[in-house]
């Protein structure tokens, strides 16, 4: 049950918390926060709302203000009138999935599907495709960020939690000035009718914004559309400008999380001399698998996780020119390695109910030569996993260097 426990808390750290923190503190794969003199982007979350969204609107119309909307799918094809009325009061309309939904607790074709979704029904309305994507409650989760090959995910640098009713207008109102600066993009509610909100938060939010409109004005603040912004036609460098930077801070970030793992499942390397390959002793949990030498790892037994050490991977990585240079560079480090599986199965005295090795990884080409047998992976999270993601289980009781080396299939 706790090892149970545990690999939960893994997979979701790396499906969604290491995903989320890197987008928000790092605004990787989204928008960043640096504040500009674009102006203040407005933008609107949850609607549209029947009740709400009109009045919203009827103020936006009076201030003279263009705003963005992120739009639930499933209430743009309810109330295709509001989105129509958007488009042509010149407002934006971006995705906000088809229901409000974490990512986190989504499967990535499920997210896609519910983008895709509501964009059909976005563009059937107003014959536009959206281009903007925020995910509910700025969750995401690792394949998101594959998501920028079609729309540009947009977070927020200011949020006042109007979605309750306790934080009152007077509140909101003193929350917005205190963070506001030009560049910033907002984040408010049209609709209570989600997870947490109050269903009448809206009508404190409006009166709220009614005043803080008016105060702009009179400090001479502009207002823009997200894609005014953040101009689609702009060249990737505002997306890429720190990018250098931020990969060495997600470097860092990350091989700190690998250290924390190590610890947390006691891996530890099979030569003290060669942090390359590494393992942990656990019980084998998944269906049976044949070898080739016919014998089978049964759930149950007692096996040795393979993983393999990502700092010294990076290490590899920055030493070699080519990918094919890489190639033989671990080749010729995991032979080197696999004698010393051998002989740490035959000395160790607390391996010796070991039943076998295996490991999780995309780097699988050439496996079969060093005497494993590769096979798909049965489909699951880890079936559509990127190649930084390593697991794994051990020998067979001949303490021979063989045993089962599991691949992510080609695509």
């Amino acid at each position: 049950m706790a090892e149970s426990i545990t690999i939960l808390v893994i997979v979701l750290t790396l499906y969604t918390l290491i995903p989320t923190f890197l987008m928000r503190v790092f605004s990787l794969g989204a928008y960043p926060k640096e504040n500009t003199e674009h102006g203040i982007a407005l933008t609107f979350d949850d609607g549209p709302d029947p009740k709400y969204t009109p009045i919203l609107l009827d103020l936006l119309a009076r201030h003279g203000v263009k705003a963005t909307f992120f739009v639930l799918g499933s209430k743009a094809k309810r109330y295709p009138e509001l989105i129509l009325r958007m488009h042509n009061e010149g407002h934006l309309i971006g995705v906000h999935n088809y229901v409000h939904r974490t990512n986190a607790l989504m499967m990535p074709w499920k997210v896609r599907k519910q983008i895709n979704r509501t964009a059909e029904v976005i563009e059937k309305i107003t014959g536009k495709s959206p281009q903007f994507y925020r995910p509910p409650w700025g969750v995401v989760n690792i394949f998101d960020f594959f998501l920028s090959r079609r729309f540009r995910i947009v977070l927020w640098s200011l949020i006042v939690g109007d979605w309750l009713n306790r934080t009152g207008k007077d509140k909101i109102k003193q929350r917005l000035f205190a963070q506001l600066q030009s560049g910033s993009v907002i984040v408010l509610h049209d609709s209570g009718d989600t997870l947490g909100a109050d269903p009448d938060a809206p009508k404190l939010m409006i009166a709220a914004l009614d005043e803080f409109l008016k105060e702009t004005a009179r400090r001479g603040f502009t207002f823009v559309r997200i894609d005014e912004r953040f101009p689609l036609n702009e060249p990737e460098d505002r997306l890429s400008a720190d990018r250098p930077k931020r990969k060495r801070w997600i470097a860092a970030v990350w091989l700190q999380w690998e250290r924390f793992f190590q610890w947390l499942l006691h891996v530890r390397p099979i030569d003290p001399c060669n942090a390359l390959l590494q393992f942990r002793l656990c019980r084998y949990h998944g269906k049976r698998i044949p070898l080739n030498d016919g014998q089978f790892i049964e759930p149950g037994d007692r096996v040795m996780e393979l993983h393999l050490d990502n700092a010294t991977l990076l290490d590899f990585g920055t030493k070699t020119r080519s990918t094919m240079q890489l190639a033989v560079q671990l080749i010729r480090a995991m032979e080197r390695c696999l004698p010393h599986v051998s002989e740490r199965l035959a000395s160790d005295p607390t391996l010796h109910d070991v039943k076998g090795l295996y490991g999780v990884s995309i780097i699988h080409r050439g496996a079969s030569q060093l005497g494993f047998t590769v096979s798909d992976l049965p489909k699951g999270i880890f079936y559509f996993a990127p190649s930084f993601i390593y697991g794994g289980c051990c020998t067979s009781s001949t303490r021979r260097a063989s045993g089962d080396w599991t691949r992510r299939p080609r695509c």
